[in-house]
């Protein structure tokens, strides 16, 4: 029997029948992965209780599946109890989607996100040029984003950074106005564009790197860091800043997507403290100190040192995956190793 409408709940007739189903679905799901992480039936991170909806939030959305909505052949979007919505298409949709999330986001621009099939989109192996290799060993930093075992550097752009002047006359501009009034409604709208203006900056900027990386390298190796214990030092408006989580899933996807393989190593391997020549561990060294000089004569930089450290642990963990070796390598001659290093010598969290 049907809830009779009450001025409460009097809204939810204003909506797809299809919407309140799909919600009712999600919160399903979403209570089931919450009881399944505290049983520690599901994989991955635990997950929180889930959070009800409100209609005052600055995010919104609603997901439609087949038969709540259409592709027009005039290109519009028909949605059910909406209607037709013209859409500026991004690109093509490789086959018929299953499903379409609509997404007001707090600067009110509405996006649509579909759920399509697509095929094979493994490219070609990466062709070795110039006498490079087509591994890549990469170490993430703040001074500089990436640097890999042959000097190559992706500046950290700072988004953030370069945006703090506006963000805070925005912010300021807000914190004036009266609760309740329209002039605050549009100083909360100017400050939400600003902050939005960073995030697809920065998106995209991530987007470009991830690919320019997956599609030049075979096989690429990653350090884990710390994000979260970073994220709660005097480094954190800069950690975050740099989105190391995002561009570290962002390389995973896409590795999976197109035939590549990305090894992600122990944070505890002293790579910023090991000599790549010799394989001598000299030592925590703060960030501060950005070449040092090894006792056997060789002078590193200490982005690229850690990045060529980075690459032979990656080797070495593909290799002991195999079946073939049972002790990482990174460069060191076996009479050089010293048997009483520390292998926790970067107990801290690093940032460089």
């Amino acid at each position: 029997m049907p809830t009779p409408s009450t001025p409460t709940n009097g809204w939810l007739g204003q909506c797809s029948n299809i919407v309140l189903q799909q919600a009712i679905r999600d919160c399903d799901q979403a209570y089931k992965d919450f009881f399944d992480s505290l049983k520690s039936k599901r994989v991955g991170k635990r997950v929180g209780a889930p959070r009800f909806k409100s209609r005052k939030d600055n995010r919104q959305a609603i997901r439609l599946r087949t038969g709540g909505f259409s592709i027009r052949a005039n290109g519009k979007l028909r949605l059910a109890r909406i209607g037709d919505v013209t859409v500026s298409w991004s690109r093509d949709l490789p086959s018929a989607p299953s499903s379409v999330t609509v997404v007001k986001t707090a600067d009110d621009r509405y996006f649509a996100s579909f759920v399509v099939e697509v095929g094979d989109e493994t490219l070609p192996e990466a062709v070795e040029e110039h006498g490079q290799d087509i591994e890549g060993g990469l170490d993430l930093g703040l001074s500089a984003f990436v640097v890999d075992q042959h000097g190559r550097v992706i500046d950290n752009p700072r988004f953030l950074r370069r945006a703090e002047r506006k963000l805070k006359r925005a912010q300021r501009e807000l914190s004036r106005k009266q609760r309740g009034s329209n002039n605050r409604a549009k100083a909360r709208r100017r400050l939400a564009r600003q902050h939005a203006k960073v995030a697809d900056t920065r998106s995209d900027w991530l987007h470009k790197a991830t690919t320019s990386i997956v599609q030049g390298n075979q096989l690429v190796v990653l350090e884990e860091l710390a994000v979260s214990g970073l994220a709660r030092t005097r480094l954190a408006k800069s950690v975050h800043d740099a989105s190391w989580g995002t561009f570290r899933r962002l390389l995973s996807e896409k590795a999976t997507r197109y035939g590549r393989e990305l090894i992600v190593i122990d944070r505890w391997l002293p790579t910023s403290q090991t000599c790549s020549a010799c394989g001598r561990i000299d030592g925590a060294k703060p960030l501060s100190v950005r070449t040092w000089s090894c006792p056997c004569g060789t002078v590193h930089d200490r982005d690229r040192n850690a990045a060529i450290n980075i690459l032979a642990a990656g080797r070495a963990e593909r290799l002991n995956a195999c079946g073939d070796q049972v002790r990482p390598h990174t460069g060191a001659q076996v009479d050089e190793a010293g048997s009483s290093a520390t292998p926790r010598g970067d107990a801290a969290p690093r940032a460089a």
